[in-house]
């Protein structure tokens, strides 16, 4: 079997034209697993597709598993709904993610039921599975497992919410995605010896030019690339991703740096389309 980790959408709530909102995909053996819908995510599956990942054509997207139910993370969830079904998905989506998913399903579809109706009653081809949705509201634990992959849900700390990280085992790689969250024990412990941890973090420079109420704000709810160099020192991945990068002003080699100032293992700074 392969798994190849393939990221889809790397951005943050800012509006950054060369980063989609929080999106990637667990390939294996040919099939995609989707973490987080961000806006502009189904496009640049079929970007990867056009880029030789075959699994990733739009029609194929089935799958997929929710960290937390914010705005840049889920916006792009209409789209994955609607979109691989226009494109021939058959099969209903299956969704898997924190409570309140169910709720949110629902006003989508609602939302879009007289568009739903045209494509079925009009002159348009349709088939009458590939709209359907499955929500699952998840706790932590197993939350799904089938020939090819297992999912592990963790708790992580990203508001009053509940979010979730989510590890991923299949017969060649695990692959951890901590989600949106402040530095976590729980991250580590399910990280620790991972091949791939994916994982947020914020640029300690441009951090500290912030006004302080987005101080307070940003402390409380997610990591710094410092801290984040304390949590791969103890996890020892075998190579860590960074992602959802809040820059402030500083680059992609700022950050870096200041990961690899406190941690000596092999880092990236993930950019869309990026495939490991």
């Amino acid at each position: 079997m392969s798994t190849q980790l393939v990221l889809l959408g790397t951005g943050t709530p800012n509006a950054d034209p060369d980063r989609s909102g929080p999106a990637l995909a667990i390939v294996a053996d040919g099939v995609p697993y989707l973490v987080d819908f961000g806006p502009g995510g189904v496009r640049r599956a079929a970007a990867a597709h056009r880029n030789g990942i075959d699994a990733l054509q739009v029609s194929n997207l089935t799958r997929a598993f929710l960290t937390h139910l914010h705005s840049d993370h889920t916006a792009g969830y209409p789209d994955l709904i609607l979109t691989p079904w226009v494109l021939g998905r058959e099969e209903p989506l299956h969704v898997y993610g924190p409570p309140g998913l169910q709720a949110m399903t629902g006003h989508i579809l609602a939302a879009y039921a007289q568009a739903i109706h045209e494509r079925l009653t009009g002159l348009e081809p349709a088939n009458d599975g590939g709209h359907q949705v499955h929500a699952t509201e998840i706790a932590p634990g197993r939350v799904y497992a089938d020939e090819r992959v297992t999912v592990d849900a963790f708790a992580v700390d990203h508001g009053s919410w509940p979010a979730f990280g989510f590890k991923f085992t299949t017969p060649d790689r695990i692959i951890v995605i901590s989600g949106d969250t402040t530095p976590q024990p729980n991250v580590i412990e399910h990280a620790t010896g991972c091949d791939i941890l994916v994982h947020e973090a914020y640029s300690v420079a441009g951090f500290a030019k912030r006004p302080p109420e987005w101080q307070t704000y940003h402390r409380a709810v997610h990591t710094s690339a410092h801290q984040l160099a304390e949590i791969a020192s103890q996890a020892r991945p075998g190579l860590l991703v960074l992602v959802h990068q809040l820059y402030w002003g500083t680059s992609d080699d700022d950050l870096l740096a200041e990961v690899r100032a406190h941690y000596d293992g092999p880092v990236v700074s993930g950019q869309d389309l990026d495939v490991f």
